[in-house]
């Protein structure tokens, strides 16, 4: 785990020496937007369609994000019992708040996050955690080229971990090789966790104690919209990479295909 934070730690640092520190201002979007997306994820343990809502804010104090996130499990191919087939699968949120109130100052690309998240998924919960800490924000002049890098203490309750940290890495590249509505964005988490997990996710497989979380979802959005009026419409998707994620044990590629609405 040591040798594994070292990684995380240098790498971040990495990127952040090559980039300009800038002031966590407005972002190109205005003081904030909000999205719909529906996809549809092909992993062998999956097969079912998601729909998140997500909304980021700025505002003269920091900002705030959050995204909820429901499954539907289609009645072909769903491996939880047809009953299941009538009902969400799972359901799972988060919502973090950045605290600047120094922007005008030599500090103003470091902020205070405070986090939650929990939910259900499928046939078990996701316990409650409560998550505080920094972020540190970069970004290119134009705001085009955004990354964040968060450092998070992280308590799940009902939960240990032998070392109770969150690292977060999140990017965003708007108008990727310069194409106008291409946008290269998503996330990357690892963090403590004592957890069991199961080969292929199978419940009813021997179970194995596991340390260590780790999930990064990139994303990659079309603006399709703009070429019929519509610039609110995206066509895309994402691929979810994941060790010791949930229940499934090892490593795993979920690609996810699907359509988001701004508004």
């Amino acid at each position: 785990m040591k040798k594994l934070i070292v990684t995380v730690a240098a790498f971040a640092c990495a990127i952040l020496s090559g980039l300009s520190v800038c002031a966590q201002e407005k972002s190109t979007i205005g003081n904030g937007s909000t999205n719909l997306q529906l996809q549809y994820d092909f992993g062998k343990d999956r097969k079912i369609i998601t729909t998140t809502l997500e909304g980021f804010y700025n505002d003269p104090w920091g900002n705030t994000f959050f995204f909820i996130d429901y499954d539907y499990n289609p009645q072909k191919g769903n491996t939880l019992g047809e009953e299941q087939a009538n009902r969400p699968g799972g359901s799972y949120w988060e919502i973090a708040r950045c605290f600047n109130f120094w922007q005008d100052t030599p500090l103003n690309f470091l902020s205070l996050q405070l986090e939650y998240n929990g939910g259900v998924y499928r046939s078990y919960p996701i316990n409650h955690a409560l998550l505080a800490g920094v972020d540190f924000f970069v970004h290119s002049k134009d705001f085009k080229n955004t990354f964040n890098f968060k450092l998070l203490y992280k308590k799940i309750w009902g939960n240990e971990g032998n070392v109770p940290l969150q690292f977060t890495f999140v990017w965003g590249m708007q108008d990727l090789f310069g194409l106008q509505g291409l946008r290269f964005c998503g996330f990357a988490d690892v963090w403590g966790e004592k957890h069991l997990v199961y080969p292929d996710g199978d419940f009813t497989k021997k179970s194995e104690e596991s340390g260590v979380v780790f999930i990064a979802e990139p994303q990659l959005w079309y603006c399709v919209g703009q070429h019929f009026g519509c610039p609110n419409l995206n066509i895309g998707g994402e691929l979810e990479l994941s060790y010791d994620f949930g229940s499934a044990k090892g490593f795993w590629c979920r690609p996810c295909l699907g359509a988001k609405w701004v508004f």
